[in-house]
């Protein structure tokens, strides 16, 4: 990467800066590879934050499905996330997993899942797990809660049989005109779903997977406790990457920590992270992490900057942090900072291997929060940060009640904010969409054809406040 006219003598965000368009011989986006060089075995640039309102099973199974890797938070009892990673390891990597009831179950139960996932139905099932209706939420319309869902479900379910290739599932569901279909076996048991625009998706995008061709999934774990021992039983349980997470990454506690994780997991990437210099950066990978996370303070739902004054604008501490990564022949993330798709095309221009981010997918289907309306009748979920109060609340909740009561006054996060869901973009397929799109983009605009061209050949011009308002649309006249 270079700059358009010299590298300034002060740090930059995401918004100080643009892709300059340059001689390109890449015609179609569609031509660009995202595998991403770190080598975790991602195809698509997209780490999900580990936030406890975001990452669960739903938004592992599918951003993996579509190419990404979600990291589950640190903490999560061990017994649970044995339970999530055998979920995610066991969904398929085409079909989506339907939402089941059976005709005995309620209007009411039917409407508390149904905003669960993003393709808008739920499946009614017999005893024998066979498909015998569709339910959707225009369903429930002129029945009250405890109405059963046999009385309103539709009757004619088509079907698509187990086998069929993405792009034939797409045509026939084109050619019967729906939006969704179960998918079953020879038998005509239930084996999953698919929307017409999954199928198209999956024309398109390649699952991340592991070596047995299972979906991808990551685990952080914390400074404190015994890292080690817990990063060994989640290697144990399958899990593919082990996320070595703290606030100050910088510090000896974490050297030591990232050591003993390193020589307790074998051949598992190990990230570790946050930091915001080359320093920091030679100093996790010399203790043994194969790709460092970094930022402090960026993240929208993080007030570490505002509390401590301690941080650095994302893009330079990306830029810097990435080259000391690549002289060491290892790799960054990029945590936080991400509103828009070119934020992750320019953290991919500064170096970063992968970008990760949360608080852009808080307000999706696929999110761990419950869905709820507001007086309005909008959907939304509630987030928080990672510092706050209430994470710090879950964090400790087997603490002493006196020790719990004096970590939960220093609070460098927000407690709850309201995600609404974009009715355009509710999922967060939608959103990966729109990401890959914009930065397919910025890889033919920049002639790069894979992530490492586009850092090869990226070039940055730096902008005023006036100079990146001017790039953004309006959506009514002056």
């Amino acid at each position: 990467m270079q700059f358009l006219n010299g590298q300034p003598n002060y740090d930059l965000t995401y918004s100080d800066v643009f892709l300059v368009p340059s001689l390109s011989s890449v015609s179609s986006r569609m031509d660009v590879s995202l595998r991403t060089p770190d080598s975790i075995g991602t195809t698509i640039p997209i780490v999900v934050s580990n936030m406890t309102a975001i990452a669960g099973r739903r938004m592992a199974e599918t951003v993996a499905r579509r190419g990404g890797v979600v990291v589950l938070p640190q903490d999560i009892p061990l017994d649970v996330v044995e339970t999530v990673v055998q979920f995610v390891k066991s969904r398929h990597t085409v079909y989506d997993t339907p939402i089941t009831l059976s005709g005995h179950d309620t209007v009411g139960e039917a409407l508390s899942l149904i905003h669960k996932r993003s393709h808008g139905a739920l499946i009614v099932v017999d005893d024998d797990n066979m498909p015998i209706g569709i339910f959707t939420e225009t369903d429930a319309g002129g029945f009250d809660r405890f109405t059963q869902i046999a009385n309103v479900m539709s009757r004619e379910v088509f079907t698509l049989p187990d086998g069929l290739d993405a792009q034939t599932m797409f045509e026939r569901l084109s050619e019967a005109r729906l939006s969704f279909a179960p998918v079953v076996d020879k038998d005509g048991r239930l084996l999953g779903c698919i929307t017409r625009k999954g199928a198209l998706r999956s024309t398109i995008y390649q699952p991340a997977v592991d070596r047995h061709g299972r979906l991808l999934i990551a685990v952080a774990v914390g400074v404190n406790a015994d890292p080690a021992a817990r990063a060994k039983a989640l290697t144990a349980l399958g899990v593919d990457v082990i996320v070595v997470d703290t606030a100050h990454g910088h510090q000896d506690r974490m050297l030591d920590v990232v050591a003993d994780v390193r020589s307790n997991v074998n051949s598992t990437p190990v990230v570790a992270g946050n930091v915001v210099t080359a320093a920091g950066t030679r100093d996790l990978i010399n203790a043994g992490a194969d790709i460092v996370k970094v930022g402090v303070g960026p993240g929208a739902m993080c007030t570490t900057r505002m509390m401590t004054g301690v941080g650095r604008p994302q893009f330079s501490a990306v830029l810097e942090c990435a080259e000391a990564a690549r002289t060491l022949g290892k790799h960054v993330w990029a945590d936080g900072g991400v509103r828009y798709p070119r934020d992750v095309a320019l953290g991919l221009a500064a170096g970063a291997g992968n970008v990760m981010f949360g608080s852009l997918l808080a307000g999706t289907y696929e999110s761990a929060a419950d869905t709820v309306r507001d007086a309005q009748g909008r959907l939304y979920k509630e987030s928080f940060g990672m510092a706050s109060n209430r994470a710090v609340r879950n964090r400790t909740r087997s603490e002493a009640a006196v020790d719990r009561a004096r970590k939960e006054l220093f609070e460098e996060g927000i407690s709850t904010s309201r995600m609404y869901l974009d009715a355009q973009r509710p999922g967060v397929e939608d959103i990966i969409d729109q990401i890959v799109a914009g930065v397919r983009s910025s890889c033919t605009y920049s002639g790069a054809r894979s992530i490492e061209e586009l850092h090869d050949r990226a070039v940055v011009g730096l902008q005023s406040a006036s100079g990146y308002d001017e790039g953004r649309p309006l959506d009514t006249s002056w």
